[in-house]
């Protein structure tokens, strides 16, 4: 927009230079023109008069004025007789027969040849006839030769190119100066919009607290107030929604565990069978409850929670959330490998803890459905293979996979598949790695991996390169997926 309106106000400011300095400088060139040929042919046809009179007097004269003509301007004198010859004491003329002598001495016509259609030539050409009265008391004249006055042009085209070589100088000074100008003020009426920008920005981001300065004009100051009261709605939202899954966090885990310490209590003792049956179906169920109770306040925080995207190691983090699922995944004899051409140095952006967040979900999923004796296969593309600002994070199993249909449906909430998670997920462990990924700029979809299984495939958001993050290793069994 600055570039923009730079241009316009440099095209305004060029077209009211045009406007009034062209002009001007053609009429200069014009008058310039008109003055030398007047002044020429003034010099000629004074020259012609005294040719007119045909008397020695005169023709000494005209002689000594046409020598003094040469010596003290550019041009040169030449002049012949009625019948195209010499007139003595003057020098023969080198073309005595051209059109110009023709029309002058034949016609009586008087011509001028500046030598070009457009400004003029290397030198300006006169001719005029000379006349004499036919007798004492015959008022008729006849032609007794013609003049030519030969006027170089050199000093005329110097005075022309400083004539329009002073105005483009001055031409393009002003466009500079209004460029200088031009850039101040587009830099002062768009500060607003940048500072507009600015918020949008890191409010985009996922930083609330951004708020626009209420400067510039009525319109900006009227759009940032109106943004910085949006901004505040939903800062407050945000931080309701907040505090409601804290205290539904306290309020609904608590219950569930005193119900289920009860249930394991009456087990305990309980001799009866059947009833220690019922117990454990119903502990089963508690069970059952309190993880979708964990996975609901997991999605709830994560559709609430906004923070900054910043640049995080990938390989070092999955390389340690490996690291915490390799045990899990030993017991079962399942072998997890990371793959990829992702270096050290690659950065990609994700708020503080979701990344973890979504590669646990995705493995438990994974080596829920993995058969005993299986792989996981965890790979990372960068650069040319992912594109040039992504990074593509893919894990692949080796389970019964998913149907197109089943596929299209596995984000939905509570939607459980017919594999092995169908039996004891919640039905939101995807739907919170898409939620997760979706707030960190990313996409993430399923497809059939190569040989059977499935592959979920999150693309990130590629990162400025900063220094390794060491991260410590996490105590405790690692969280489930769902």
């Amino acid at each position: 927009m600055i570039k923009r309106l730079i241009i316009s106000y440099v095209l305004l400011v060029g077209v009211a230079l045009a406007a009034f300095t062209v002009p001007v400088a053609f009429t200069l060139t014009a008058q310039l023109r008109g003055d030398t040929e007047e002044s020429v042919r003034r010099e000629a046809t004074t020259m012609a008069l005294l040719l007119g009179n045909g008397d020695g007097p005169s023709l000494q004269a005209l002689a000594r004025m046409a020598a003094a003509y040469a010596d003290e301007t550019p041009g040169a004198v030449e002049v012949v007789a009625a019948g195209g010859g010499a007139v003595a004491p003057l020098p023969p003329a080198a073309r005595p027969g051209d059109r110009a002598f023709t029309a002058a001495l034949r016609e009586g016509r008087a011509t001028v040849d500046w030598g070009s259609r457009w400004v003029w030539g290397p030198q300006l050409v006169v001719t005029v006839p000379a006349r004499a009265r036919q007798g004492s008391g015959d008022a008729s004249e006849r032609v007794v030769g013609a003049v030519r006055v030969r006027y170089a042009t050199a000093a005329l085209s110097d005075r022309l190119w400083r004539i329009w070589g002073f105005r483009a100088v001055l031409a393009v000074g002003v466009l500079a100066i209004a460029a200088a100008i031009g850039a101040v003020v587009a830099r002062l009426l768009t500060k607003p919009l940048r500072q507009l920008n600015e918020m949008a920005s890191r409010f985009g981001d996922g930083d609330l607290t951004a708020r626009s300065p209420v400067t510039g004009p009525q319109e900006t100051q009227t759009l940032a107030r109106t943004l910085n009261q949006g901004a505040e709605r939903l800062d407050t939202l945000v931080a309701s929604q907040r505090i409601f899954v804290a205290d539904a966090s306290h309020q609904l885990r608590t219950p569930l565990t005193a119900l289920r310490l009860s249930l394991d209590n009456i087990a305990d003792g309980v001799d009866d069978p059947f009833v220690r049956e019922d117990v454990e179906q119903a502990t089963a169920e508690v069970v059952r409850m309190s993880r979708l109770v964990s996975g609901l306040l997991v999605l709830a925080r994560a559709e609430a929670k906004v923070s900054a995207a910043e640049p995080l190691a990938l390989r070092e983090l999955v390389e340690e959330r490996l690291g915490v699922w390799r045990p899990a995944a030993d017991e079962r004899g399942v072998t997890i490998v990371l793959a990829g051409d992702a270096d050290d140095r690659l950065r990609v952006l994700a708020g503080p803890g979701n990344l973890d967040q979504v590669l646990d979900n995705v493995l438990s999923n994974a080596l829920e459905v993995s058969p005993d004796g299986g792989t996981i296969t965890v790979r990372l593309e960068a650069g040319a293979a992912a594109g040039a600002e992504e990074t593509v994070l893919e894990v692949l199993d080796q389970g019964p996979g998913m149907s197109a249909a089943e596929q299209s449906r596995a984000f939905d909430r509570f939607w459980r598949g017919q594999g092995l998670t169908g039996r004891s997920g919640s039905g939101l462990g995807l739907a919170i790695v898409k939620q997760l990924v979706t707030d960190d700029g990313g996409s993430v979809a399923l497809r059939d991996a190569p040989g059977g299984g499935l592959c979920v495939r999150i693309s990130l958001r590629t990162g400025a390169e900063a220094a390794p993050r060491w991260i410590s290793p996490r105590p405790g069994a690692p969280r489930s997926g769902g």
